[in-house]
């Protein structure tokens, strides 16, 4: 079948970069692009004018939340609420739980996917929250999601998450990692499992990855395990890793090594590694602010860093800095990581962070990040095909609405979109050359239903911090409203 889009704006792919056209075509049969430009002459199966938008390949996250938002609760609270966010050493020694039933935990699993399609991504590696599960992410859990996601016709990369540890708040208010090493080690034997799989499922739109949790909360056993794992199979590993303060403390506490070493001290530079934020490094203010050499590190290991804008500075966070990584030769992707899944906020946040940090309006504009959310993940899971509209590329693209009145006026399409658009302007997308997106609806998913759904799970995640906070406080004081609530007048 041979489908054509036409739309105002085509952001195409010529000579090894974007381009834009205006007034451009892109055609596609069943999943392969075989045409873009300004007017195809041949016959179609399917005929859409998209109008008024910004056609552009799909968007690629590669931290994206897979779980109902959690950062609305803990990206507010004081350092005395925040350690009741953490698990007890209590709790995790005796009473650790699921909050959530199995088919609960698909409900939040199929909500999560629905928003990232909503947000125009069509590729996504997920993330979610541990602290409402018994541990981490189970075998069976992970097999139903690979089914939803089909379903809605995504494409993932996907693995279930193991860790060795937990962070802990301690009675003392201090913070530490309670380890349970079996558990890791199962955690491991669960996601080779699922890499199996997969690979007996041969669905192109899923591949098995390996997904470690953060590397603090890994035994120095359980990372060697994994890069062997990695290279043995031939699958890419991401991992969470130089993202704090505490998770350097904790890291040299235990192996006398700092984060950056302790990935090449157990082989992980020697896989095809992903990094989701990347931020405490030698340039950090709070390591040494200054370069001594830990970029060049990361670029010469390969190494790939998911950078988060809006997520890490909604938890006070920034990259130092999104040029001086790319001038390393750093391959720089983009990730959402929390609630919205909404690229184009965290390109936008992107973009003015890099002119606070660097001192110059130009210090990361429009282009790059767009590069990044497309190009760069395409290279961070080394797929050629991905990330650009050309003849020979996978069918994966996405319609923005840009011809609202609340849009403004227009220079450029791509950066006034940043600046003035968000990503729930998606109208339509395509994987693979199948609609997922059509019209601003998912068809077949009841979104109403869904959302209802998804709220009374969310109350029950929110009342549930409670019982692991050391001081046993309830949710109500550790989330205290933004303001008091309105009190109606007694009658006489």
């Amino acid at each position: 079948m041979r489908t054509r889009w036409r739309a105002r704006h085509v952001l195409a792919h010529q000579d090894g970069g974007h381009a834009l056209l205006r007034d451009g075509e892109v055609v596609w049969e069943d999943d392969v692009i075989v045409y873009v430009g300004p007017r195809y002459e041949g016959p179609v199966d399917e005929d859409r004018d998209l109008g008024a938008s910004l056609v552009m390949p799909g968007l690629i996250d590669l931290d994206a939340l897979t779980d109902i938002d959690h950062l609305v609760l803990d990206s507010w609270s004081d350092p005395e609420r925040g350690r009741g966010l953490q698990w007890s050493l209590d709790y995790f020694t005796h009473r650790r739980h699921d909050v959530f039933t199995p088919d609960e935990r698909n409900t939040v699993r199929e909500y999560a996917l629905v928003q990232l399609a909503l947000h125009g991504i069509t590729t996504y590696m997920p993330i979610a929250s541990e602290v409402h599960s018994e541990w981490a992410e189970p075998y069976d859990e992970f097999v139903t999601m690979a089914e939803t996601s089909r379903r809605l016709g995504l494409r993932g990369y996907l693995g279930p998450a193991y860790r060795s540890g937990v962070n802990v708040a301690l009675p003392d208010g201090s913070r530490d990692v309670a380890f349970d090493e079996e558990q890791g080690r199962t955690g491991l034997r669960d996601a080779i499992r699922f890499l199996d799989h997969l690979d007996k499922l041969a669905d192109p739109l899923l591949t098995g990855v390996l997904l470690p949790c953060r590397i603090e909360t890994l035994t120095e056993e359980l990372l060697r395990e994994t890069a062997d794992t990695a290279r043995r199979r031939d699958v890419l590993v991401r991992l969470h890793a130089l993202q704090g303060a505490l998770e350097r403390d904790l890291t040299q506490r235990r192996h006398g090594m700092t984060p950056m070493q302790l990935l090449e001290a157990t082989g992980l530079f020697g896989t095809r590694l992903l990094v989701p934020h990347g931020v405490v490094v030698d340039r950090h203010p709070d390591v040494y602010g200054e370069d001594r050499g830990d970029l060049a590190t990361l670029a010469r290991a390969g190494v790939s860093v998911v950078h988060c804008p809006l997520t890490s500075l909604r938890y006070g966070s920034v990259l130092h800095s999104f040029d001086a990584y790319r001038q390393a030769g750093i391959n720089l992707c983009l990730g959402t990581d929390s609630f919205p899944p909404d690229l184009v906020r965290g390109m936008d946040i992107g973009v003015h962070l890099a002119k606070l940090l660097d001192g110059r309006l130009d210090a990361a504009p429009a282009e790059h990040y767009i590069e990044a959310a497309t190009l760069g993940g395409a290279r961070a899971l080394g797929r050629t095909d991905l990330g650009r509209l050309q003849a020979g590329a996978q069918a994966d693209l996405v319609a923005f609405d840009i011809g609202d009145i609340r849009d403004g006026v227009q220079d450029d399409p791509v950066r006034t979109f940043l600046l003035n658009g968000t990503a729930r302007q998606a109208t339509n997308s395509v994987v693979a050359g199948r609609p997922v997106l059509v019209d601003r609806t998912l068809p077949g998913i009841d979104l109403t239903a869904l959302q209802q759904r998804a709220q009374r799970l969310f109350e029950r995640m929110r009342a549930a911090y409670s019982e692991r906070d050391t001081l046993r406080r309830d949710a109500d004081t550790l989330f205290p409203s933004t303001f008091p609530p309105f009190r109606a007048a007694q009658r006489p």
